[in-house]
């Protein structure tokens, strides 16, 4: 076991061009894993007539993976401080690539949904540790605000480019292709992440080897998430809904216990101390619950109501992306560091409220340029909100929890957007089967009132998202500033190249 007190060994300091060229690699990667989450839904019908799913078992191409990534994100991102973080990305990248050969080869319905699980493995450990080897090697306020701005970009505008790409690969290849494409990229990822990416020795599994508490967490999670995805399909006051959750509060309500009372705890509480980095988790579940309205309803709307095409759908949400991309690359970090990260996510979130508000009046015989081009370029709001909400969920967060940190802001991602799925999917269905019943209305009318109510409801939680940042700090709690504990006497981590 490596001494927590021995300093990593040091080569030489990372240079200027060997930051961004590893801010460019975790990026590159991140984008892989965010667009393989958007990019197979637009290929779910080609994939159901090629390998004969049921429609409940193509559920499962989409589940497997949310439940693999969802759950192990928290164990992978401490693993990552306590063996060290360039160790688990460059695993996880080697895992998820390998899994996209192996669902891009697969023949059968079981083979796809076993490929799509160890995706969700792969993805969870690379994805839980990236802001953490970004806030280890970006230090200075301006460069950290840089590098945040632009790993929120592929988070926020990966959905929509996936969207395009799907539809694009899906219509003049085959599905297949959906995930052939993920083999260069992660290839190269890998190739140029073992040259820039800092050594870091991690502080030793001593420190926070608790076998029990990842157990704990592993397993809550697990059937939490399975919980929720399976809502649509037997409702929310089924036996079987409020069993497994019930459960999967009782598991995480006892890892919490564990952790307060472990001599090692495997997330040492001291994280939850930060007041922005709590509430900033709260307020991304609340946000990502609210703007999966957004990016998968109105994906539906399009379809469904309005005739669209898999590719002309996801070229009518490119708009969003571009802008998103140029202000959350262009002028977010800026404004982070001139008016601090509040103000900037009270501001975006303000303009997400007017999206959803707008989609509130959706008519059902839409013109695009007229009724959705002008949500489409206010979801200049997202490139706004999620620079800073990440910076915020990373302020309270040292060389030794910044792996913690990051896999803890990533789960409540996931939590976010499987609360979202269940939620308003179900409202929003259960609109749709009312106003149907009631007759007098076509198809495309019951359908637009159910994604209506969706996008009220959507609303509603941003406006508590928005009272939730508003009680924040006003400039967020550095490390040194919350009170230590007995086992915070280990240097922070060294990085090298």
């Amino acid at each position: 076991m490596l001494a927590v007190s021995d300093p990593a060994p040091s080569l030489a300091p990372p240079t200027p061009r060997t930051r961004r060229l590893a801010l460019g690699v975790v990026a590159t990667g991140m984008l892989m894993i965010i667009l393989d989450g958007s990019i197979v839904t637009v290929a779910m019908p080609a994939i159901q007539n090629d390998l004969g799913f049921t429609p409940a078992g193509l559920s499962w191409v989409v589940n497997a993976y949310l439940i693999a990534f969802g759950s192990l994100l928290l164990l992978a991102g401490r693993l990552g401080d306590l063996i060290g973080r360039r160790r688990m990305f460059l695993a996880g990248t080697a895992v998820f690539t390998a899994a996209s050969l192996l669902a891009a080869l697969a023949t059968s319905p079981a083979l796809l949904i076993a490929a799509r699980f160890l995706q969700g493995v792969g993805s969870a450990m690379a994805s839980a540790v990236g802001l953490g080897i970004l806030v280890t090697l970006f230090t200075e306020p301006g460069e950290r605000a840089r590098a945040i701005a632009v790993f929120s970009f592929t988070g926020a505008a990966g959905a929509s480019i996936g969207q395009v790409l799907g539809g694009v690969l899906t219509d003049a290849l085959t599905w297949h292709w959906i995930f052939f494409i993920n083999l260069p990229i992660g290839v190269a990822t890998l190739a140029i992440a073992v040259r820039v990416l800092p050594r870091d020795r991690g502080i030793g599994l001593g420190a926070g080897a608790d076998v029990l508490g990842a157990v704990l967490v592993t397993a809550g999670l697990m059937l939490g998430i399975y919980s929720v995805v399976k809502v649509e399909e037997y409702g929310w006051d089924s036996g079987r809904t409020l069993g497994l959750g019930a459960l999967a509060a009782v598991l995480i309500t006892a890892f919490l216990v564990r952790q307060a009372t472990a001599t090692n705890p495997l997330m040492p509480l001291r994280i939850l101390r930060s007041r922005s980095v709590s509430a900033a988790n709260l307020v991304q579940v609340l946000m990502v619950a609210a703007l999966f309205s957004f990016q998968i309803l109105v994906a539906l709307y399009l379809q469904k109501v309005l005739g669209y095409g898999a590719a002309e759908t996801g070229l009518a949400m490119l708009p969003a992306a571009a802008v998103i991309g140029a202000v959350s690359l262009g002028v977010s970090a800026r404004l982070n560091t001139r008016f601090g990260e509040r103000n900037v996510l009270l501001a975006g979130i303000v303009l997400l409220v007017g999206v959803l508000g707008l989609l509130t009046r959706l008519p059902v015989r839409a013109d695009y340029a007229v009724d959705l081009l002008p949500v489409m370029l206010l979801a200049a709001g997202f490139g706004l909100a999620l620079p800073a909400l990440t910076a915020l969920g990373m302020s309270g967060a040292d060389g030794k929890d910044a792996g913690l940190a990051s896999g803890l802001f990533n789960t409540t991602q996931q939590i976010g957007m499987a609360l979202g799925v269940a939620v308003l999917s179900t409202l929003a269905a259960s609109r749709t089967e009312t106003l149907a019943a009631e007759g007098g209305r076509s198809a495309a009318e019951a359908l637009t009132g159910g994604y209506r109510l969706a996008f009220a409801v959507g609303a509603g939680l941003l406006v508590l998202a928005f009272a939730v940042a508003l009680a924040m700090p006003r400039r967020p709690e550095t490390p040194a500033a919350r009170q230590p504990d007995a086992d915070t006497t280990a240097p922070a981590l060294g990085t090298t190249v």
